[in-house]
This record gives structure tokens, sequence and C-alpha cells, in this order.
């Protein structure tokens, strides 16, 4: 079992840049995908990035692709999402997800381990 906490949400301007931080607990955190999410007021949770184990695979929804850049560092046990030319449309409580593998790969889906969120507001 792992626990996620995040950290470096925040209140920033249109066209501003953040830097997500979720930490995990544990000694197996090479292990698991990890992903992160988003939901918005009034809106379903939905995808936003994830990365492989080893961090060699990728993925972006589309709305982000360009924008943010996921990356880990499995001596941390720690995954950041670099958000940059945020828009108000980004503003949502982003959640930190883990699913543990075995194989190299990513997913946006079935996510077996859940932070509690951070909130991230963007101003017009």
């Amino acid at each position: 079992q792992v626990q996620l906490v995040e950290s470096g949400g925040g209140l920033v301007q249109a066209g501003g840049s953040l830097r997500l931080s979720c930490a995990a607990s544990g000694r197996t955190f090479s292990s698991y995908i990890m992903g992160w999410f988003r939901q918005a007021p009034g809106k379903e949770r939905v995808f936003v990035s994830a990365i492989s184990r080893s961090g060699t695979i990728t993925r972006y929804a589309d709305s982000v692709k360009g924008r943010f850049t996921i990356s880990r560092d499995n001596a941390k046990n720690t995954v950041y999402l670099q958000m940059n030319s945020l828009k108000p449309e980004d503003t949502a409580v982003y959640y930190c997800a883990a699913r543990p593998t075995v194989v190299e790969v990513t997913t946006t889906t079935d996510y077996d381990y859940w932070g509690q969120g951070t909130q991230v507001t963007v101003s017009s």
C-alpha cells in the first residue's frame, strides 16, 4: 500500500506556472505507474497526465499537452507536474494517483491509490 501527499498548489495568474509535487510513502515507489488527475467545480475528475515506473513513458490529456510536464524521482519517492502557460480553465483540485505495475506502461484509468488533492486556481 502507498500513501500519497500532494503539495504545490496555489493561486496564479493566467500565463503563470506552478509545480505540483506528490510524495509517496513506502519502498516500492518504482513499482507504480503515477498519474495526475483534476476535478473542476461541478465536474467529474479527469485524467491529466501519467508516467511509467521508470519515467521513460509519459502521457498527457490533449488539453494540457505542450504546457504540462510530468516527471518522477524514484530516489525521492516523488512525482512532479510542472504546469506552464496556465489558463483559467486549469482551475481545479489536482490529485495524484498510483497504480502498481510490473511492466513499463502508463494508463489513464484504474488507479488504486489517491492523494487528498491540492487546489490550483488560475485567475484571468
